[in-house]
């Protein structure tokens, strides 16, 4: 079935049908595939033939909105009639019912689902509470699934349309669900199992005939390490102690208070403290906190346990009653006894368990070192496929994931070798030790200022934190260059963010600070001349922190490099994705500059050196403006 929307490039139709084989085979398919490839169009044209001829689903994975919407428009292009569903988690924000009232805006997707059962219930007239779901349950969705099939609204589109005809827009999608063919939905949806749970159910078909793509793949170990990482914080504490306290102080154990077991659990995080916590977080032995809660409390292990029962009851009463007055189902009394269960849980053999943060909010933290068990359900599905534009090297992706005998293909980019130039200096280097040194910082601010001040392009200046960001732009690194600057923030919103990014975008000659990893430097197109030159400060290696070194020497014992799995190869991938921001089509040129003699560590960069900074870029856009 030939279903491709576009004239083909180099080596399209070859990747098309790669995934097709992969597919067909059942087999799962790990692919990097280099700019110009238009992933998206061609993992749909790989996998949608297969599912439409089998009745399989194909669900695509995406880690952030505009992602979901190149799904839809991809889809929507396609020469075949294809129903693709996009569908993000619960908030406030996205439900009618709850948008206007601040003091849900910060409720999980659980707490919201929980309390849109209340605003269901039907009265005892038998009346639904909320209109937009009693028009949802009386909709014609053969209608709408035909609407969309037509009109391929993408996301915010569709849900303003389906609002606006005073219908839940994330309720209808579930409805439609069974008729569509492909779902964009994020990672949460397949790697949170009560999530996952409840996603099959509503898609109506087992995994076996689900076809998964997870895009930017090289995103996925990460993700998957925080999605079964847990942790609870001195201000949770203050916060349950406080509930505990509206709520008669009620007893867990004879003659203890969940205020009792809150100023012990507090104790035990300031011992945590002063005897483990060096600079941002310290390694704790495995039961250092079952330890010191039955001993400061007098109790065994099993009232423990108990003691861990009780508080969950009591959470779980407090939320149900809170749910009934239409607040946050929220406890805080229940999230600490959810996390004391995970903590005391968690194998040692793959978790380890931290002091982290600082004296004014330390937490605990139980860190998952492993992420092939969530990744574990992959293995459950028809065929996966997981593509990035820097998944290199390949085995380690599939060791670190545990996936089972994959294919792999490593595409290259299609656009001009020529339009893009990779240099760096061997004059600085940026290691924690040596980056503030007076001779190598005033080196690093040298050449910057040479680049700024010889090239009027659209220039990115990528650092590794914000403190090397605002110690440069306090020495004046800015200073008399007349042209606009924008700055990513700490912190700032995401539609902050985006405002910053499209005036970038849209201007000539400014200069972007941002930060190497952040999420300008990953997933945001800069298209023609809207970025010509990005410039990396250094080599975004992890921070030697006792997390960063558990994970080494775990990695150490399963693969026998913990180095290149903790620190080169992420490195290497976060320079690898600032530098693709530079080429994005056929007509793009640019050059990176890596200012850090370590890249010669990097092969897969493929950094050169060069002499003379000033010259080799007035070289290279001197060439663009002749022709």
């Amino acid at each position: 079935m030939d279903i491709f929307p576009y004239e083909f490039r180099p080596k399209q139709a070859e990747l098309v049908h790669f995934i097709r084989n992969s597919v067909e085979q059942g087999r799962c398919a790990v692919v990097e595939a280099g700019t110009g490839m238009g992933k998206t169009v061609t993992s749909l044209c790989g996998t949608v033939p297969y599912a439409l001829d089998n009745d399989m689903r194909v669900i695509y994975l995406t880690r952030t909105k505009s992602q979901q919407k190149q799904v839809v428009r991809e889809a929507a292009a396609l020469k075949v009639d294809v129903l693709c569903i996009p569908i993000q988690g619960r908030s406030a924000h996205s439900c009618p019912m709850m948008r206007g009232d601040q003091s849900l805006a910060s409720g999980t997707s659980e707490e919201i689902s929980k309390l849109c059962s209340e605003f269901k219930r039907r009265d005892e007239n038998g009346t639904c509470q909320c209109p937009y779901y009693e028009n949802t349950c009386n909709a014609d969705l053969d209608l709408w699934e035909s609407k969309l099939r037509t009109d391929h609204p993408e996301p915010e589109a569709l849900n303003t349309m389906l609002e606006e005809g005073m219908f839940c827009p994330y309720e209808m999608l579930k409805l439609l669900m069974p008729g569509a063919d492909v779902v964009a939905v994020p990672y949460p949806f397949v790697f949170v199992p009560q999530i996952f749970d409840r996603f099959a159910s509503w898609l109506g078909v087992p995994p076996s005939r689900m076809i998964v793509v997870v895009d930017e793949a090289h995103n996925l170990p990460d993700y998957l390490r925080e999605v079964q990482t847990y942790e609870y914080s001195l201000v949770a504490m203050d916060l349950a102690e406080k509930e505990a306290m509206e709520h008669g102080d009620p007893e867990v154990h004879e003659g203890l208070t969940v205020s009792d077991f809150v100023s012990v659990l507090r104790e035990t995080l300031y011992l945590a403290v002063r005897e483990y916590l060096i600079d941002d977080d310290g390694m704790l032995p495995p039961y250092f906190m079952e330890d010191e809660l039955m001993s400061r409390l007098g109790v065994t292990s099993v009232v423990l346990g108990r003691m861990f029962k009780a508080m969950e009851e009591i959470g779980d009463g407090i939320a149900e009653a809170r749910k009934l007055r239409r607040k946050l189902p929220r406890s805080y009394i229940g999230s600490m006894a959810r996390f004391l269960y995970a903590w005391s849980d968690c194998g040692n053999d793959i978790y380890v368990k931290l002091v982290v943060g600082d004296d004014h909010n330390p937490r605990f933290q139980t860190y998952c070192m492993d992420p092939s068990p969530a990744a574990e359900v992959l293995n459950s599905f028809h065929s996966s496929l997981h593509m990035s534009g820097t998944l290199k090297p390949l085995d380690s992706y599939v060791d670190e994931l545990g996936l089972d005998e994959p294919v792999r293909v490593t595409m290259p980019g299609i656009f001009p070798e020529g339009n893009l130039r990779i240099l760096y200096s061997d004059e600085v280097t940026m290691r924690y030790e040596d980056r503030f040194r007076e001779e190598n910082y005033s080196r690093l601010t040298r050449l910057v200022r040479t680049a700024l001040m010889c090239t009027r392009v659209n220039t990115a200046l990528f650092f590794p934190s914000y403190e090397l960001m605002n110690r440069m732009v306090d020495d004046g690194i800015l200073e008399g260059l007349n042209r606009d600057v924008y700055f990513e923030r700490k912190g700032m919103p995401q539609s902050e963010l985006m405002e910053v990014f499209d005036e970038f975008r849209m201007s000539e000659g400014s200069i972007l600070l941002c930060i190497l990893g952040g999420r300008i430097s990953e997933g945001l197109d800069f298209p023609d001349k809207a970025l010509e030159l990005a410039m990396i400060l250094g080599i975004p290696y992890p921070k030697p922190t006792a997390k960063l070194r558990a994970l080494r020497r775990y990695y150490d014992i399963r693969f026998g490099d913990g180095n290149r799995f903790t620190s080169t190869i992420p490195a290497t991938r976060k320079i690898r994705q600032a530098i693709g921001r530079l080429i994005r089509s056929e007509t793009d040129r640019g050059v990176a500059v890596v200012l850090d003699r370590r890249v010669v560590n990097l092969p897969d960069v493929g950094a050169e050196m060069t002499d003379d900074l000033g010259y080799d870029l007035e070289a290279f856009f001197s060439v663009r403006r002749r022709s």
